[in-house]
């Protein structure tokens, strides 16, 4: 068995002097994406070719570099309103096509846009759409200002906490004059859509939730007074071995109907965690300040979760994400301290999103008035993805696609001629095979492939609305 913490003493201190910066380190993860590397390669000045936070600019592959080019890969650093705040943005547009489309990608807590970068290639090849990807407010290379709570109540705290990353997005939204877009956002990321999707109706085409965190509903999590639930499985995200993953089933590889039929009928019981544990997280100490802390032994630190998590990567590449991941894990703390506001330890929402999904699609989007009645969405399909061997339990997905499904039976029942003939709500549920809870690097071919057919889909509504106009 490996140790916990694979890099030793001396070489966790050698790479913390010698240590990348936070945009040197994304750009090296950028470099890495298929036909933007040859394109950097055949470069005379490389580097000064790679588009980061820190090197805000545009490349062109070329269709002599790029079968499915030709396309224009971007970095920009975009302010938003305020002090310190601007979120670091990286961008695919096709070539002389219209834009028909825009995808939007938010990762999970702690993480960065360039855990993406083996979706971004795959998923641009998809004629008529623009990509973005965000490092949300106060995490990956995004602006850090602090980060303070007001409320006083519990639900007020966990919307502020909320507030303060989906605001950032519509601001950003606005900046990006996009009235319509599709969505995808990974464990917190998708339940930070979710939120999005509620505050702000009216703007997607699509939400795509890949492993997204706090969807079931716990008592102990919504109480900060009671104990903890034991039924996570947070722990597996630091202790599983995605080599083994990666190769053959493990935990979701029983029939899904049968957990979702099993989810609820045995009360949370309290959770074996130590207390040390418990109060580290109440008292807001992120597992990001432990790596600041320990200053030139962070590295070795860090191993511990990437030497486990990107070991099904090549050499070359993990090494990379594990440079990557430390330089985002080092800087100055932001948005890390909203986690425990949004999250009971165990990774169990404090606001659980089963309880607010049948929202979605569903909102008003104009107030009604004494001359016109109130405009509210008529759906818009939910796709909510899982690794089969995803530590996230899948019987939250299946849970909230009934109750979307519900949701849209009772919307017909009271719906106008027009609002039917517009309705386009749907809810599904999709497994990734031999993946964990980071589906999108487990086995990218299969995500690409699933996110490609969802963005065609989309692409044929998007072209039907258009010629009815």
């Amino acid at each position: 068995m490996p140790p916990f913490f694979p890099l030793g003493y001396k070489d966790a201190i050698h790479q913390w002097w010698t240590s990348v910066t936070p945009t040197v380190a994304e750009r090296n993860v950028i470099s890495c994406i298929p036909y933007l590397r040859e394109a950097i390669a055949n470069s005379t000045v490389p580097l000064d070719n790679v588009p980061s936070a820190d090197h805000p600019r545009a490349i062109e592959t070329s269709t002599k570099i790029d079968p499915f080019g030709p396309r224009v890969w971007r970095s920009t650093m975009v302010e938003l309103s305020g002090k310190n705040r601007a979120l670091n943005e990286f961008s695919v547009e096709r070539v002389g096509e219209p834009v028909d489309d825009t995808l939007v990608m938010l990762h999970g807590y702690g993480a960065g846009l360039g855990f993406f970068y083996k979706n971004f290639e795959s998923i641009t090849r998809s004629k008529g759409w623009k990509l973005y990807a965000l490092d949300m407010l106060g995490m990956g290379n995004s602006t850090r200002p602090p980060f303070k709570i007001h409320a006083k109540d519990q639900v007020g705290k966990v919307k502020e906490a909320e507030d303060w990353f989906i605001d950032a997005l519509e601001e950003w939204r606005k900046l990006r004059k996009l009235e319509k877009f599709t969505l995808l956002g990974h464990s917190l990321g998708g339940y930070l859509a979710v939120s999005y999707a509620l505050k702000y109706p009216g703007h997607l085409n699509k939400l795509i939730l890949a492993s997204p965190v706090g969807i079931p509903e716990d008592p102990y999590a919504v109480n900060a007074d009671m104990p903890e639930p034991e039924e996570s499985t947070f722990q597996d995200e630091f202790t599983r071995d995605q080599r083994a993953i990666t190769k053959g089933s493990d935990r979701n590889n029983m029939d899904v109907q049968n957990k979702v039929n099993q989810a609820g009928v045995n009360p949370p019981q309290k959770r074996p965690y130590p207390g040390w544990l418990v109060w580290l997280w109440d008292a807001n100490i992120s597992p990001f300040s432990i790596v600041r802390l320990t200053g030139p032994l962070g590295p070795r630190f860090v191993s511990g979760w990437t030497s486990r998590r990107f070991n099904h990567l090549p050499t070359v590449e993990a090494q990379t994400l594990h440079d990557y991941a430390y330089s985002l894990f080092r800087q100055r703390g932001s948005g890390e301290y909203a986690l425990p506001y949004i999250l009971a330890p165990g990774a169990h929402a404090r606001r659980p999103v089963i309880n607010r999904i049948q929202g979605v699609g569903r909102q008003v989007v104009q107030p009604a008035t004494e001359t016109s009645p109130a405009m509210k969405e008529t759906g818009f399909p939910v796709v909510f993805m899982y690794g089969e061997n995803d530590w996230m339990d899948v019987a939250g997905g299946l849970a909230s696609e009934e109750k979307l499904k519900q949701a849209k039976v009772k919307a017909l029942l009271n719906s106008t001629d027009e609002e039917k003939r517009n309705e386009n709500g749907a809810a599904r549920v999709i497994i990734i095979k031999k993946a964990g809870h980071h589906l999108y690097l487990d086995n990218p071919d299969e995500f690409n492939s699933v996110m490609k057919d969802e963005l065609e889909e989309t692409r044929r509504h998007t072209l039907r609305d258009r010629a009815k106009a």
